[in-house]
Parts: C-alpha cells; sequence; structure tokens
C-alpha cells in the first residue's frame, strides 16, 4: 500500500473538519495535530484510512465525499499537474495520469481503455472498510472528474462525461450526482467508469511541450523513487491494514491487488520476509480477540463474528490454537 505525498490527505481532512467532522482525539491517538503537518511530508496509506474510519462516523451528511470531491485543488498534484498539462492531448495525459497514478490520492487502481468510439477511465477501488467505502469512492471520483474540469479550464478545452458508474448500492436521491457530473450516473458496478467520447482525445492541448514534460516527468519519477524508499515493512503494513476490517476480512487476492501486486509476487514477498498471509491475519485477529475479551462485554458468539468466523466453533477452535486455552477460560483467568 505503501506511502504518499500528505497534501491530499491535508485537504481532505480540512474538508471533513468544515463538514462537521471531530478531529480532537486525532493528536492523542495518533500525535497528529492537522494545523502542524508538514505538506512536503508523507504518510501510510493505512494509516490514512484508519484515521477516516475513525473521523468520519462524526459526519452526518452522506454526501460528503462528493463534496469533497470539489475542493481539490490542482496544487495537491505537484510537478503531476504540471506533467499533464504539458501532454500532447488528451490520450496522452489520461495514459501519464494512469503511469503515475502512485502520485494522486486514489484509494485503486486507475486504469485507461481507449475504444473505437467511446472510451472509459475506470477506477477498481481498493478492497475498503465499510466506514469509509462509499466516502472514498465519491471523493476519488468526484476528485478525479474536478481535475479533468480545472485542467480543461488551464489549457481551454472542453468535453464532459457521457456517463459515471458508481459501485455500490443506488442512493434514495441520485439527483446530487447528475448535477455534479452532468450526466446520466448508474449504481451497482463492479468498479467506477467514466465514459469519455474518443473523438476528445485527439484535441490538443495548447500547453503541449516536449521539453517541459521531460522536465516535469524527472520531477514525478524523483517523487515516484522517493515513495519507494519511505515505505513500512509489508509484514507492518498488511498488519496495519488487515486493523481495519469488522466480521469480513479481505482475501489474499484482495489484499494484494490494494497493495498494487500480483498474488504470487505478494506471497513471494511475504515469504522472503519468513511470513504468510494466513499467519498476518491469525494474528491481527488474535490481538483483536484479546481486546474484545478483556474490554468488552460481548458474547463469544459476538467477538467470533466481528472476527469473521460464520460461527463461534470455529472462533473458540482457532483461538485455542493460538492461547492453548479457551476464549471463555482465558477471560476468566485475566478477569480474576
Amino acid at each position: 500500500m505503501s506511502k504518499r505525498a500528505i497534501l491530499g490527505f491535508i485537504y481532505t481532512l480540512q474538508a471533513l473538519e468544515a463538514q462537521g467532522g471531530d478531529l480532537s482525539k486525532l493528536e492523542q491517538h495518533y500525535g497528529l495535530n492537522v494545523a502542524h503537518l508538514s505538506p512536503d511530508g508523507f504518510i501510510e496509506r493505512a494509516l490514512e484510512l484508519r484515521i477516516y474510519c475513525d473521523v468520519l462516523p462524526s459526519v452526518a451528511d452522506p454526501l460528503v465525499g462528493l463534496k469533497i470531491g470539489q475542493t481539490m485543488s490542482l496544487a495537491g498534484y505537484g510537478p503531476l499537474i504540471m506533467l499533464l498539462m504539458t501532454c500532447n492531448n488528451a490520450w496522452e495525459a489520461f495514459n501519464t495520469g494512469v503511469h503515475y497514478q502512485a502520485l494522486t490520492y486514489l484509494f485503486g487502481e486507475l486504469q485507461f481503455e481507449a475504444r473505437e468510439k467511446e472510451s472509459i477511465l475506470r477506477l477498481k477501488p481498493a478492497t475498503l472498510p465499510k466506514a469509509c467505502h462509499r466516502f472514498l469512492i465519491d471523493r476519488d471520483v468526484s476528485g478525479t472528474f474536478q481535475l479533468i474540469n480545472d485542467l480543461q479550464k488551464s489549457i481551454g478545452v472542453n468535453f464532459s462525461p457521457s456517463y459515471v458508474r458508481l459501485p455500490y448500492a443506488k442512493p434514495e436521491d441520485v439527483r446530487p450526482y447528475e448535477e455534479r457530473y452532468q450526466c446520466p450516473v448508474e449504481f451497482g458496478s463492479t468498479s467506477v467508469e467514466i465514459g469519455i467520447l474518443t473523438e476528445y482525445l485527439a484535441t490538443p492541448f495548447p500547453a503541449g511541450n516536449k521539453m517541459a514534460f521531460s522536465l516535469y516527468q524527472k520531477q514525478c519519477d524523483s517523487m515516484l523513487l522517493t515513495l519507494d524508499s519511505n515505505t513500512q515493512s509489508i509484514a507492518e503494513e498488511v498488519r496495519d491494514y488487515l486493523q481495519l476490517f469488522v466480521e469480513h476480512y479481505p482475501s489474499i487476492q484482495e489484499v494484494a491487488a490494494t497493495f498494487g501486486m500480483a498474488e504470487r509476487s505478494f506471497r513471494r514477498k511475504l515469504s522472503d520476509a519468513g511470513l504468510s498471509y494466513r499467519s498476518l491475519l491469525d494474528e491481527v485477529r488474535f490481538n483483536k480477540a484479546k481486546h474484545l475479551l478483556l474490554h468488552s462485554n460481548l458474547s463469544i458468539d459476538a467477538i467470533a463474528t466481528q472476527l469473521g468466523y460464520t460461527e463461534a466453533a470455529a472462533f473458540i477452535h482457532a483461538f485455542q490454537r493460538w492461547a492453548k486455552q479457551t476464549p471463555a477460560k482465558f477471560r476468566a483467568g485475566q478477569q480474576s
């Protein structure tokens, strides 16, 4: 999942606070004060997710992600926005954006599929905790739409999507989405899809310049190297990510995709560290189980459900393997 530039995170937190989000506990829990964060710093994506999950319950508006996307400034993309502006045309800009997507704030894999009549900008969302699933999809799509609109205004071109498809259940009121994207909006897809007429892709960019493009490309390449050299170990990242889930935990295929790896590469990287996905998942579940047994009045059945087990017997068997005693005996022993 790796680190990324912190600026998009700062913009998002400031916007959440403006929408009523409670940031008061961030300093106590994470040692973070939004007003004192350095805009040229980096943040682990797993930590970013955890903070969103903590703050979002204090925000009542279900459209907060859609609204925050409208506030995402071009300045938050750094050299990437200049690289896109100096492309020859929209086709090159879309492909360049996909190549350097690690420099954006997106949670997922961005793809661009050029077709004869209508092309598709696609975002395959990462496997996200339920608490922030719709929020992050809305923020990322609305923010990407804002980037495209602002970029168009800067270079004097104009094209709009023919449709937008979103991967969650249709809300009661779809008008805010149709007003935002100015096109038909569909729900329940497997990924985000934005339809773009292919004829637009050849539109030349007035600021297109090979020399300037090469300059900003080197800056973006340098940023990618910096991100790669400032990451946690794979084990720490996976643990942090799995801590975010309740009841349903992602499969190894989903985690590998979230971390931008093929499953085989992900398994090999864990193996090189002397670990496996199953061992990390067991570790996270065991720590959560101990915490719930000691600090809650939840029944064994309820704890099993929280940990993603379909029946208590499977949880009890797993806990005995981890702790050499049953959950009930562990709880009673600690309480006594």
